[in-house]
């Protein structure tokens, strides 16, 4: 059986924190800084408002490393240096790149709103400014031009940031899909340590209660009942050996096959007999007329009829139990009657109600329960006769 991958759908390879926050750093910083640097070169343009425009540039493309833990007023920080070098030299303003980082950062981040007024309110300032200064002439086209690039810096962080939540999602299926997997199994062992220890303990119970009563009065008898502890607490640990063989995948082997069987519909009968005793009848009523479903059927039913008759031993205070299997259409039903107490008003279903109703139900059937001081309890399994669909 391939093992499963429990992070499918999860990106194949995501950058180390430190990548995410110091590349666009030292990006911004290259691209910026030189270029700001070679813009006043090419205008010959050197002085204070050269050094303050650099200063500018390096500033801003410094300022994303907040945008990890205040992406924010990062964005605000970001873009207000932006405009302020972008008016000190409005003809040949330095690159936006640091910008552009801190729009994808902070709409990645969660702080849409943050870029969306801080860029809005700062490129109206920006337009408004130059659009009063006598010695500014922005072309209209460089205007829309810039408009669509800040624009495409939201689309590109709203992708990113949609691809994550995605990547989120994904991956909080799949926590939740291992956890329902491991509460299954932890369910699933319970249910089977559940049939086999319920059974052989019960049993050893009675036998070691008559031992002890007998042991004085009866020698013989209480020895009968010694044999019977020592019989049943070697087949139970057979039965434990067994399960857990099952649970950890071992039958898949033939050299470390399970040490027993799966009981099957054959057994009922000495079910029926080592439930029989201290006042208590077992009968077993075959309708099958020796038609058997498949082998996880008859497994499935063996385990309801046995944590039913065990219930029966422990609760009822039953003289009578009948143990009924028939065919009826498409369907086995199992049904387990007895003559005692009936269970009490308002009462919880415990472990062994849930393991009989799971049972059922993971073999595609179903269990029905009723009960009156009168007429005793009535236990009645219907499964699918081939097996769950």
């Amino acid at each position: 059986m391939p093992s499963t991958t429990w992070d499918d759908g999860a990106p194949r390879f995501r950058p180390p924190p430190g990548v995410t926050l110091y590349l666009p750093v030292i990006a911004a910083f290259v691209l910026q800084v030189p270029g700001t640097i070679a813009i006043t070169a090419a205008g010959r343009s050197w002085g204070p408002s050269a050094a303050l425009a650099i200063a500018l540039a390096a500033a801003s493309a410094l300022a994303l490393l907040g945008a990890r833990r205040f992406p924010g007023p990062t964005v605000v920080a970001v873009t207000a240096l932006t405009v302020a070098g972008l008016l000190l030299r409005p003809d040949a303003g330095p690159p936006m790149f640091a910008l552009a980082f801190a729009i994808i950062g902070a709409v990645v981040r969660g702080a849409r709103f943050w870029a969306l007024g801080a860029v809005g309110a700062g490129w109206v300032v920006a337009i408004a400014i130059a659009g009063l200064r006598a010695d500014t002439s922005w072309h209209p086209f460089r205007v829309a031009v810039v408009t669509v690039g800040l624009g495409v810096c939201f689309a590109i962080g709203e992708g990113f940031r949609a691809r994550r939540a995605a990547v989120d999602e994904r991956r909080a299926q799949l926590n939740e899909r291992r956890r329902t997997a491991e509460q299954d199994e932890r369910a699933r062992i319970a249910r089977e340590l559940h049939d086999v220890l319920a059974h052989s303990l019960s049993q050893i119970s009675v036998q070691s209660g008559v031992g002890l009563h007998l042991f004085d009065r009866d020698p013989e008898r209480a020895r009968e009942a010694l044999r019977s502890i020592r019989a049943l607490s070697a087949t139970g640990l057979d039965e434990v050996r067994g399960v857990l063989s099952f649970l950890r995948g071992d039958e898949r082997h033939p050299t470390s096959a399970p040490l027993t069987p799966q009981p099957q519909l054959a057994d009922l009968s000495l079910l029926a007999r080592d439930r029989s005793g201290l006042g208590l009848e077992v009968r077993l009523d075959d309708e099958l007329r020796g038609e058997t479903p498949p082998s996880v059927v008859q497994t499935t039913a063996y385990r309801i009829v046995q944590e039913a008759l065990t219930n029966v031993v422990r609760h009822s205070g039953a003289t009578t139990a009948t143990v009924t299997l028939a065919r009826d259409a498409d369907d086995l039903v199992a049904t387990v009657g007895d003559d005692g107490t009936g269970m009490v008003p308002d009462h919880v279903a415990g472990g062994g109600i849930r393991g009989m109703r799971e049972r059922a139900e993971l073999a595609g059937g179903t269990l029905v329960i009723s009960s009156d001081s009168r007429h005793g309890t009535v236990i009645a399994a219907r499964l699918p006769w081939r097996g769950a669909p």
